[in-house]
């Protein structure tokens, strides 16, 4: 299968003599559904951002579809969710003029044609929102809001779909709903997906590979072949 993220002896320090990542080596074919998992500050979102071309490595190479991360135009190929506290909820924005934000990109000199508002509802009917189009997001659930954000990162038809947090301030019910959503989403859509979390529960038994990051990549494969301390949720947080 093509390889979508590669990451080669990758290093990255925010300063020197202080290491965020150290001699990280990892591949995620097209068609993966991936977890990537770790304490808060272990470098898992960092590892993100490398990956995506946001940040650039101290040592080592990343490639993103085969280019090196950082020069890849082909930015609709990606559907990024970033964390909620990053998002800007706020806007009194209906959940169709969200979604539909999300072709903007393909359309950087003119209005939106039919065929955007076409993918837009098409998104928008994939994570089960038709009957709240009209609303504004600021009015929906928080389990809701990540539907809608999830829509606006498929609008675009993306090949890779990233989801920073995305359980964050979501209740444990819409974290199942959530699981199932993208298991679903993963299925139809043939997307490759690599969803990053201190947790994993939402997603545990849908993924097919589990990284666990503390530096390095402490574990990388299925996750039923985890130690039985991993599951713990406090090691997550440790």
């Amino acid at each position: 299968m093509p390889i979508v993220l590669e990451l080669q002896d990758v290093d990255f320090a925010y300063t020197p003599g202080n290491p965020v990542l150290t001699g990280v080596n990892l591949r995620v074919e097209s068609g993966e559904f991936v977890a990537i998992a770790g304490p808060n500050g272990g470098g898992k979102t960092t590892l993100l951002r490398l990956g995506l071309g946001l940040e650039r490595p101290t040592r080592g190479e990343v490639r993103l579809f085969g280019e090196p991360a950082r020069s890849v135009g082909d930015r609709h190929r990606i559907g990024y969710l970033a964390q909620r506290s990053h998002i800007g909820v706020h806007a009194p924005a209906t959940v169709r003029e969200v979604v539909e934000a999300g072709r903007a990109p393909m359309r950087p000199l003119g209005r939106l044609r039919r065929e955007d508002r076409e993918a837009a509802d098409e998104a928008i009917a994939r994570v089960g929102l038709e009957h709240l189009a009209s609303r504004p997001v600021t009015r929906l659930s928080g389990g809701q809001q990540q539907r809608a954000f999830i829509a606006k990162a498929l609008a675009a038809r993306p090949s890779l779909l990233v989801l920073d947090e995305p359980t964050t301030g979501v209740d444990v019910e819409a974290q199942e709903a959530l699981g199932a959503l993208l298991d679903r989403l993963h299925s139809e859509l043939a997307v490759t997906i690599l969803y990053v979390s201190h947790e994993f529960g939402a997603v545990e038994h849908f993924v097919h590979r589990l990284v666990l990051v503390r530096e390095r990549i402490v574990f990388d494969g299925a996750p039923n072949e985890l130690p039985g301390m991993w599951h713990d949720p406090s090691h997550a947080h440790a």
